[in-house]
């Protein structure tokens, strides 16, 4: 239990500590409210594996991610950080800790008998770097514009998305499961998890792609956590 208190504690002291860091950069350096929004991001989503080391009961460990579903919004809703605020914002937060709390509710298993937590963070993976380099990629040198609905998109975008997706589903499946993070995850061999990646990671970009504006932080860790574990589950269909 005092374990667990220790691992809350640095947690909420590491989500403070990026908002925070952010605003200062906001504030000192003039950085863009689109940058430090998205550094907020990468930082927040890293934090998987920083809840994978301090925590052996998942019960606990989702804790901190679902308690900023009600936080998020109330940084949405009051405006109270500059730098997750931008012209454009959207409760993409909200839905950012659902999406890992969803996750890591369902598929992390430390105590066994088989840990997926693996599956729920190339999910979000793909998410954190993906969705971050197709906003930033797409906004600066996006030049060739598409339009899916109400969701525009640019061809650059998409392709940081799924080079990006591609590289950490893949290094997500390869280096996680059997480690000391996830010591009863099930590894997957070099191929498989390339493969895997590839498909999963052509799924995550269609999420983005076609999603409403602030949704895709709920729809791409989904839609790829459910790509993979799809195909986990009937490996034996192919090989």
């Amino acid at each position: 239990m005092t374990n667990d208190f220790i691992g809350l504690a640095i947690s909420y002291i590491y989500a403070i500590s990026l908002l925070v860091i952010g605003e200062g950069l906001r504030r000192l350096f003039g950085v863009k409210p689109d940058l430090t929004r998205k550094a907020i991001h990468i930082g927040a989503g890293m934090w998987v594996f920083g809840v994978l080391l301090l925590f052996n009961r998942w019960e606990i460990g989702i804790i901190p991610f679902a308690t900023f579903i009600g936080l998020n919004y109330l940084f949405y809703r009051y405006r109270f950080i500059g730098a997750m605020d931008t012209q454009d914002s959207s409760p993409g937060t909200v839905y950012f800790a659902i999406s890992v709390t969803l996750l890591f509710g369902l598929l992390w298993r430390p105590d066994g008998p088989v840990d997926s937590v693996a599956i729920a963070v190339a999910g979000i993976m793909a998410m954190t770097w993906g969705d971050a380099l197709a906003a930033l990629i797409g906004r600066r040198f996006g030049q060739h514009k598409y339009q899916v609905g109400n969701s525009v998109r640019s061809w650059e975008g998409s392709a940081a998305m799924f080079v990006a997706s591609t590289v950490v589903i893949f290094l997500v499946l390869l280096l996680l499961p059997g480690s000391s993070l996830s010591p009863l995850g099930t590894p997957l061999s070099f191929g498989l998890a390339l493969l895997t990646a590839v498909v999963a990671a052509t799924f995550a970009t269609l999420a983005e792609a076609v999603s409403p504006h602030g949704t895709d932080n709920l729809s791409v860790p989904l839609v790829t956590a459910g790509v993979v574990w799809v195909i986990k589950q009937n490996l034996h269909l192919f090989f």
